[in-house]
């Protein structure tokens, strides 16, 4: 069956941990839907480990809406969040809206916003009675990076994790269905969870937050240009996939591939032709 915010927030109050993961495509999101994954959302990290930039900020709409759209091709169950890119929130509500819309007419369920500003409580509020879901997210917001002054950890004292917990209420209140907090001390982010009613999906933020998100990517060791602190690594595709190509590679330049069995072959009499035609040259 598929899953909505409603059964989402649900879980907190039945105390269900929420499991999540970051997808871009069709068959990686099929596979952890099959798994059972309760959200995939198609995160602009996308622009880091599928494409290759060197910071999240340089991803497009356009960019972010195909593999959207890939996602939602592979995922029956799960509820899909599209993660806006940097400036497609930022500049006006209406244009906000405009652009949320669009990745719910790709297929997402949901979108992801970072940050607690005012102006973005009011754009959750809005997304919220346009009937567009909003997963909000605080504590580290990538997009936000070279103002924060790089990769640091938020929520590392009392006063700072109070104006987090702040933020938090007033999204929830705006209408926000859940929440991430990025790279918070554990402590940090267990205060926080339990002064919301709306789950909190942590990554980097400790085990007692209401879920975990990862990117599938570190998840399974294939992308190693960095590996988060927080990320553990199930399986080493980077090995597999080096392993299997060099394997192809001695077979091609061997000729054992293709073998009979892979190729295409003609009948005996066209093939008695041919021969027949060489013969005679």
């Amino acid at each position: 069956m598929k899953k909505n915010v409603r059964k989402i927030v649900n879980y907190k109050a039945e105390g269900r941990k929420i499991a999540a993961l970051t997808a871009y495509d069709y068959p990686s999101a099929k596979f952890i839907d099959e798994a059972g994954i309760d959200i995939i959302l198609v995160g602009d990290s996308a622009a880091n480990v599928v494409l290759g930039y060197d910071t999240t900020t340089k991803i497009t709409i356009n960019e972010m809406l195909i593999f959207t759209a890939a996602v939602s091709r592979g995922a029956k169950s799960a509820l899909i969040v599209g993660d806006m890119p940097f400036l497609t929130y930022n500049i006006s509500i209406d244009k906000a809206i405009e652009n949320a819309g669009k990745f719910i007419q790709a297929g997402a369920d949901a979108v992801k916003i970072e940050g607690g500003s005012e102006y973005i409580i009011e754009l959750t509020k809005r997304l919220t009675e346009t009937g567009i879901p909003v997963m909000a997210h605080l504590g580290f917001t990538p997009q936000y990076v070279n103002t924060i002054g790089g990769n640091r950890v938020q929520g590392k004292d009392f006063e700072t994790t109070l104006k987090i917990l702040e933020a938090a209420k007033k999204l929830e209140n705006a209408g926000a269905f859940s929440i991430v907090l990025e790279m918070m001390p554990e402590e940090s982010a267990r205060f926080i969870s339990m002064n919301l009613s709306v789950p909190t999906i942590g990554i980097g933020a400790g085990a007692d937050c209401d879920g975990q998100i990862l990117v599938l990517n570190d998840l399974i060791g294939k992308f190693d240009d960095f590996s988060p602190k927080f990320a553990r690594k199930y399986f080493d595709t980077k090995k597999m996939i080096t392993d299997v190509a060099n394997r192809y590679i001695e077979d091609v330049r061997s000729g054992s591939f293709p073998n009979n069995k892979e190729s295409f072959q003609l009948s005996s009499e066209e093939r008695c032709k041919l021969e027949n035609y060489t013969q005679t040259r």
